[in-house]
């Protein structure tokens, strides 16, 4: 009997294309913020129903983006290991990114005077 293990671990790719493409989701609907402040033809194209005005743009162009990522990431990265940490710093700094902009003393900045 071979008792010799071969315990190895999973790829840790799959996990890292989620984390990255949940940082460019969370970046992207703080650029679709900026870019609604600054321009009112932005903020119209973005008003895709009437209760909820350029919200409802902003936020569904950033799931987008996530699942369009995650998908592309998960093909490209699903099946290797990769340098876990990293991957988080780029998922955190897309996610502060993001924060800053639908910081509204931020996007204020860039809205027509």
């Amino acid at each position: 009997m071979n008792t010799e293990s071969t315990n190895q671990d999973p790829p840790n790719g799959p996990v890292t294309a989620a984390m990255v493409a949940g940082g460019l989701g969370c970046a992207t609907i703080g650029l679709m913020t900026v870019l609604a402040a600054a321009s009112k033809n932005i903020s119209n194209a973005l008003n895709w129903w009437n209760p909820a005005g350029p919200l409802t743009g902003k936020v569904l162009t950033g799931v987008g983006v996530f699942f369009a990522a995650w998908i592309v990431l998960h093909l490209v990265l699903g099946r290797r290991n990769v340098n876990f940490a990293r991957a988080a710093g780029i998922s955190i700094a897309l996610l502060v990114l993001g924060l800053l902009g639908t910081f509204p003393p931020l996007y204020d900045l860039f809205a027509p005077k």
